[in-house]
């Protein structure tokens, strides 16, 4: 048996988050949807980019997000090269960014078993104080004189994850390869930080991909951080209304507003950054590759490519990733990550 995730019904909504990545790379709890799929079905195959012209290949949306519940149900039906009955309400759809950090406290407790099944975590503390039991970290991390409290959730720590001194973290709360939770932070669940992220000051229900930095004081709650993000020091969201109405995020897809429900805060595509002390309102939108700036608190919909109220040119947004990859010693930006930026670039035009 082998599976196809198909993104081609679903990608479009789930913008700006998947302007460079598939959908089934998106984190929802501690895993992205293509893991959950790798570790409930170890056997199996999972094809994301084409699908292959064997027989036996079986195509699923790729916005599903899976449990042992689905997994039964597709073994059950397997010989069907497309599975029916997936679209009723027993099954868990990803439809719109922000539903990454409303599902996040519960993909975290289903995930967490996933991950730490017959695994043996680290009898190295660092000095830290746990409370509860349900706490895992690799080899490698080091939790230094902070405070991780699993009562409210499961907490995991990746092999080179680094949490300074002072740090609060209260679960569920996932922290990938080579990451870093910086002095003083607190931290209350569900959050999930990428590989390679920094973060500091004070952070709730919130999801950060790969090599984005929120390292200085501020707010962030109830938000989903793209990857090579930058927030400014000082920089805060609002996620509830004063009013307590429900708040609305516009989008791209041509659907001009949708509730997100009472708590909605920011949605920041891949390559975006903003300046110190930016302050953003409920339910903002900010598309990749963006420059905010300015004395002016930011509209709640920014497009692609913005430069403070202007258009970025494109050679400057590439010069400007490239300069700060390098001065922060990451990676070089490749031709195929070159190449999506100026494709992208193109469609807005």
């Amino acid at each position: 048996m082998k599976i196809y995730l198909d993104e081609s019904e679903c990608k479009h909504d789930l913008q700006p988050l998947t302007a460079f990545r598939h959908t089934s790379d998106l984190r929802v709890g501690m895993l992205s949807i293509k893991e959950k799929w790798e570790m409930l079905l170890p056997e199996v195959q999972i094809y994301t980019q084409q699908m292959p012209d064997d027989e036996g290949v079986i195509t699923i949306p790729a916005n599903l997000i899976p449990s042992r519940e689905t997994v039964q149900f597709i073994l059950n039906h397997f010989s069907a090269e497309t599975i029916d009955g997936l679209n009723n309400s027993t099954f868990k759809f990803l439809h719109f960014p922000w539903q990454l950090y409303q599902f996040s406290d519960a993909e975290s407790r289903l995930d967490f078993p996933l991950l730490t099944q017959n695994r043996k975590k680290s009898s190295v503390t660092n000095q830290a104080t746990f409370i509860g039991n349900d706490i895992f970290i690799e080899d490698g991390a080091q939790t230094s004189h902070c405070i991780l409290n699993s009562e409210t959730g499961p907490i995991y720590i990746s092999s080179g994850a680094v949490i300074m001194e002072g740090a609060l973290i209260r679960g569920p709360f996932f922290m990938d390869q080579n990451a870093v939770v910086k002095m003083g932070a607190k931290i209350y669940g569900a959050c999930s930080i990428g590989k390679h992220a920094v973060v500091g000051g004070e952070l709730k229900n919130v999801v950060i991909f790969d090599h984005s930095n929120k390292a200085h004081d501020g707010y962030l709650g109830d938000s989903v951080i793209g990857s090579w993000c930058n927030i400014g020091a000082g920089t805060s969201n609002s996620n509830v209304k004063n009013t307590f109405d429900d708040v609305f995020y516009q989008t791209r897809n041509g659907k001009s507003e949708i509730s997100a429900g009472k708590k909605a805060g920011l949605i920041m595509g891949d390559y975006s950054k903003c300046a110190i002390n930016t302050s953003f309102y409920t339910g903002t939108l900010v598309g990749i590759c963006c420059n905010i700036f300015g004395n002016e608190i930011p509209a709640s919909y920014v497009p692609d490519f913005t430069w403070g109220k202007s258009k970025y040119k494109l050679d400057k947004l590439i010069q400007h990733i490239e300069q700060w990859r390098m001065n922060t010693g990451k990676p070089k930006l490749d031709n195929q990550e070159t190449e999506k930026i100026k494709q992208a670039y193109n469609q807005t035009t």
